[in-house]
């Protein structure tokens, strides 16, 4: 069943990667016939974007791959490796198209208005096709949401354009490119930051920010009364929906079946909080590690 879902999220990114590709490449030509400099850089992002949606698509391909001797529990984190590099190529996008704005501001580039309209135009479609493709994957992988990201930072650079292109061609007022530039460069900063924030957190082992660590140990000793004490708690995720978790957990020297107690720690585990891998250490006096 993930194995599934995996490969319908990777078939979404491939859809998104061709229609992004293949507009690119139309940029690129309507920038040279136009003699539009703004053009030829927004392929140059478009560039940058369907190099981010290769890596998304062999992200997921790598992530199915089964567990081996070296790599214990599988590829599957490989897709926030992707997602942390998509974050951070974001970040220099921004970077890149305020540096360029600014340039522009100084020394303003003559641009042709009906062309930039007609080509900005049609990677409006194109965008808002891919990114309905992506949307409609799975939201909580961070991996579909950094391709989405990119999708979203060129389908707000063709509304800029679109805006940019009626008002050079009725007033030719040339610094409304860079202005609405840096308008779009700061909304896709906020959510770039974002996914590399939480794509580092997982990376780093960090537990969930929804999981409340103290809570999960009381409900354990409230449901299962052979345990008297849980500590040594780890909560990590191969990926943000891939949860696992290591503990140890001191138990009545009476209890008559530990494994059954086991048992019942790993539902309480796995039904409230969709930890399906957990490691338990069983004690009944001093804890091994002191």
């Amino acid at each position: 069943m993930a194995s599934d879902h995996v490969s319908g999220n990777m078939k979404r990114v491939i859809i998104a990667l061709a229609l992004t590709g293949t507009f690119m490449v139309v940029e690129v030509i309507g920038g040279i016939l136009a003699g539009s400099l703004a053009l030829l850089a927004d392929a140059g992002h478009m560039l940058t974007d369907t190099m981010a949606l290769a890596l998304a698509a062999v992200a997921f391909n790598v992530s199915r791959r089964p567990a081996d001797a070296r790599r214990t529990f599988g590829y599957q984190r490989f897709q926030i490796l992707a997602a942390f590099v998509n974050g951070l190529s974001l970040l220099f996008i921004v970077g890149w198209i305020l540096f360029e704005a600014l340039r522009r501001l100084i020394s303003p580039v003559e641009v042709t208005g009906t062309t930039m309209l007609v080509v900005a135009g049609a990677g409006l479609v194109v965008n808002v096709i891919a990114f309905a493709v992506l949307h409609g994957g799975d939201r909580d992988n961070l991996n579909i949401r950094g391709a989405a990201l990119h999708v979203a930072g060129d389908l707000l650079g063709s509304v800029a354009a679109i805006v940019a292109a009626i008002i050079i061609i009725y007033t030719g007022w040339m610094a409304i490119d860079p202005l609405l530039s840096i308008a779009v460069a700061f909304l896709i900063l906020k959510s770039a930051w974002a996914l590399v924030q939480q794509s580092a957190h997982v990376l780093l082992e960090g537990a969930p920010a929804w999981l409340d660590r103290d809570e999960l140990q009381r409900k354990i000793v409230e449901r299962v009364p052979e345990v008297l004490g849980i500590h040594h708690v780890h909560i990590w995720g191969l990926t943000p929906q891939d949860l696992m978790l290591t503990m140890h957990v001191k138990i009545s020297p009476d209890a008559p079946h530990p494994t059954a107690v086991v048992r019942r720690v790993k539902a309480t585990l796995e039904d409230d909080y969709g930890i399906g891998h957990s490691t338990i250490e069983i004690e009944t006096d001093e804890c091994a590690d002191h």
